[in-house]
């Protein structure tokens, strides 16, 4: 596969007037709170973590949310979701993980609340944001989704534009709102496919390539 980078931002956020940006010189570091589940999510926690360690980062990562543990492996030992263990792995607090059942719990609400997140980031999280979420961030919720917005909105993008054998596809930047993948783009960048690929390969790069345009986002923001 052949990668074209074509990191593509919006020329204009002005029509996104739900969604305000600001350009800010206050150096303190805005509090993040990154939202995924599975294992290919965990290379888009692991850049968030280590930009957001640089002293010149505009943002620090405040929480981690998460789906709940789970019976897995021969022995159906309950155990966290691939993003907990790695959040835990590297002694990220443990206090500052959360699990709901859903996103749309009171007490996780109320947590999230006091935490006073600028911006939510979300990669593979799983569970459905609702507006009590959603209105919770002042810069909004971003997903990075494995597809090239508005193709291939919700489940299993990728295994379906390689079904499709489509030629080229992509990773989009996208504001979440209450239907599904329909928020306005804020960036994406394109791929060419070969007819070799295996769609976890596929899926893995797409993550690793749309946290880059997820944390340029960030730092301008």
């Amino acid at each position: 596969m052949m990668l074209r980078r074509f990191c593509c931002f919006s020329a204009s956020t002005s029509s996104f007037p739900s969604y305000p940006l600001s350009f800010s010189s206050n150096t303190k570091k805005k509090p993040l709170v990154f939202l995924g589940s599975p294992q290919v999510s965990t290379a888009v926690l692991d850049a968030l973590l280590n930009a957001s360690a640089s002293p010149q980062s505009s943002f620090e990562v405040s929480a981690i949310v998460t789906q709940p543990p789970s019976r897995r492996d021969r022995g159906r030992k309950l155990m966290p979701s691939p993003i907990a263990q790695y959040a835990l792995d590297r002694n990220f607090p443990s206090d500052l993980i959360f699990t709901p059942e859903r996103a749309a719990e009171d007490a996780f609400l109320s947590d999230l609340r006091a935490l006073q997140p600028e911006l939510c980031i979300t990669a593979a999280y799983g569970n459905i944001l609702p507006s009590k979420f959603l209105n919770i961030p002042p810069l909004g919720t971003v997903n990075i989704h494995p597809s090239l917005l508005p193709q291939y909105r919700g489940a299993a993008p990728v295994q379906r534009a390689l079904q499709d054998g489509v030629k080229e596809t992509g990773v989009s930047l996208a504001f979440t709102v209450r239907a599904l993948d329909a928020g306005p783009v804020i960036a994406c960048e394109r791929l060419e496919v070969d007819d070799q690929i295996k769609a976890p390969d596929l899926l893995a790069l797409l993550f690793s390539e749309g946290v880059v345009c997820c944390i340029t986002f960030v730092q301008k923001t």
